[in-house]
Parts: structure tokens; sequence; C-alpha cells
């Protein structure tokens, strides 16, 4: 078995090992196993062809990685999940919002979240609607509607 063969084989399996992996990390040193093979194939010897493996996996990692993550990750980083997924919700106030009383809480789809006012002066009474304007941990803040 040619030199080349081995180069070969160790890219492809590099690549599906990538499919099952994330990061783009491996895919790079399949980059530079591709170039080692191309080395080897124009008659280089083991030193040119780890030469070859290191410059293109170096190069991988500073040019291909970058793009491909930013291609990969398109359109996920506007997205919010969890709890401040509720920014802009509507909530129903379920137990007076009073700053000074350090109470307040509100429901929103039938789950129910401690809240405070935006304005730390306003009292909301149970009942009202609020709109949901920020997350600060677990506790949500919320201005009139």
């Amino acid at each position: 078995m040619d030199t080349w063969h081995i180069w070969v084989i160790l890219a492809l399996i590099l690549v599906i090992v990538e499919i099952f992996t994330s990061g783009f990390v491996i895919i790079c040193f399949a980059v530079g196993a591709a170039a080692a093979a191309v080395a080897s194939c124009l008659s280089s010897g083991i030193q040119g062809q780890i030469l070859w493996f290191s410059v293109a996996t170096f190069l991988a990692f500073i040019a291909v990685r970058p793009l491909l993550l930013r291609s990969f990750n398109k359109g996920k980083s506007g997205r919010k999940s969890g709890i401040e997924a509720l920014e802009g919700r509507e909530a129903i106030v379920t137990e007076r919002i009073s700053y000074m009383e350090n109470s307040g809480r509100v429901a929103i789809d039938g789950d129910d979240w401690k809240a405070v006012a935006d304005d730390k002066n306003e009292i909301i009474e149970k009942g009202q609607k609020v709109i949901v304007t920020g997350v600060d941990s677990v506790i949500l803040k919320v201005r009139t509607k």
C-alpha cells in the first residue's frame, strides 16, 4: 500500500468522525491529511508530507473553520430560548407588584413567575395586563400594557 493511500484513508476516517462531532475541528485535520496525500503523490518524502499536513491543517483552522462555523450557525444567534423567550410577551398580574413590598407575580401560559416593575415607583395591581420587558435571573421585569 502506497503512502498516499494511508493519507486518503486517514482523511476519510476523519471526515466520518467529524460527522458525529461538532465544532469543525477534526475536519481541519482531514484537510491536512488530504494535502499530505497530494504531497505523497508528488513524490515528496515523509518530512514533506508531514510539513504539508501541518501547514494545511493550520490554514484550515485559520481560514476554513471560521467559515464553516459562521455558515453553520447562521440564523441561530437571534433565537431566544428558555426564560429569555418570554421578553415581549403579555402576562397577567397574579399578585400585586410592589418594589417597596418586594412582592409581585405574573402568569404566562399558566406558569407563575416572580416579577418586578421596570419603574420602581410603580405599583401594579392584581389582574392587570403587563408586558415582559426583561429578565434578571428568574425574575421578570414588566411594565403596564
